[in-house]
């Protein structure tokens, strides 16, 4: 339930109200929003992984329950499609509180945060997606906030200039980030309690996908539920995305049912492999053998080679092909692996 803005009558001359805006839409299409809601976890007895991450936010829920008082700030850390979303949209529903969304780049200044603040109810959650995404200016605007329940409000300008104390309902401040290392120690720090999310294993991958495979009404073997668990990188998104390409491959191409020979069809036409590799994650391996002959080979060079940006094999292609150990970072630059030569030979 959104609430619009309250203020004391008195508080602000007539002519120095200030206007807010309604906080602006969240970038998730309606099919993700209609996918996620399918999919994900309602409760966090349905979470599956993350056991140790999972039993220190029951302590936390129980504690605040029985204290009878808001949840502390919470941090949650680590790569893409591992599950923060999931664990703050379930913390609100455990608690019974209301729920607010945002991502740090759609606050481009400290009046796009202030509408959430002020729409905060006792105890209520605000989740900041992408939080170290957030401007400087944002960011100290936020800090009193989550310390102290209140925002500072600077009215006019020069010397007829005047800043106005608003007080806040007690809440709590959700941050989700892919890149804990941009977060500022002062933004850090206020989060009391700071989870970090791991990969998840193959019989947990297996797990998700069997469930969501009932939630989609969808028939799934256990052989094929066990190829896409192999082939989803230890990421349940991965997974899901995997789960639904082989659903649709099966429906238009069987009868609907995803047996094990049906799931490694649809995967090998999306171009997964065994290991998870997808054509981009292949080439690069390819041209760092072929062109390069192996390395050491800067990432720059390998980028104009494959005529793709640099960051984005840094930020969506190295990442993986290092935690399998097919490509190493040295300081003369990218080395291919025995192992990364292994796998694009056989």
């Amino acid at each position: 339930m959104v609430r619009e803005p309250v203020f004391q009558s008195g508080d602000f001359p007539e002519e120095d109200e200030p206007s807010f805006d309604l906080p602006t839409e969240t970038t998730y299409s309606a099919e993700d929003l209609r996918h996620d809601e399918e999919l994900r976890p309602q409760r966090l007895d349905d979470v599956v992984g993350q056991r140790k991450v999972v039993e220190r936010l029951r302590i936390i829920l129980d504690a605040t329950k029985k204290r009878d008082e808001p949840l502390s700030h919470l941090l949650l850390d680590g790569p893409p499609g591992l599950g923060k979303t999931t664990l703050a949209t379930v913390l609100p529903k455990e608690l019974g509180v209301e729920f607010q969304i945002t991502s740090g780049p759609s606050l481009s200044a400290p009046k796009d945060l202030l509408p959430y603040l002020t729409n905060a109810s006792e105890r209520s959650i605000l989740f900041i997606d992408e939080i170290h995404r957030m401007p400087a200016a944002v960011e100290e605007f936020i800090y009193p906030a989550m310390e102290d329940f209140r925002v500072d409000i600077t009215l006019g300008e020069g010397l007829n200039a005047r800043t106005i104390n608003m007080k806040l309902q007690p809440f709590t401040v959700i941050g989700a980030t892919t890149r804990s290392g941009m977060l500022t120690a002062p933004l850090r720090d206020r989060f009391v309690n700071r989870e970090h999310l791991e990969f998840y294993d193959q019989e947990e991958l297996i797990e998700i996908i069997s469930r969501n495979a009932k939630k989609l009404n969808t028939e799934i073997s256990s052989e094929a539920a066990a190829e896409m668990a192999r082939r989803s990188r230890g990421t349940p998104r991965k997974a899901n995305n995997l789960l639904r390409w082989s659903r649709d491959y099966a429906t238009s191409r069987g009868d609907g049912i995803i047996t094990d020979m049906l799931a490694e069809q649809a995967l090998e036409m999306r171009g997964v492999d065994i290991r998870g590799l997808e054509g981009q994650d292949r080439k690069y391996l390819t041209v760092l053998s072929s062109v390069f002959s192996g390395g050491p080979a800067g990432l720059n060079a390998i980028a104009h080679t494959m005529n793709i940006p640099p960051d984005t094999l840094e930020d969506e292609v190295e990442p993986y092909l290092l935690q399998c150990g097919f490509i190493q970072r040295t300081p003369r630059g990218r080395v291919l692996t025995e192992d990364g030569l292994g796998h694009i030979s056989g």
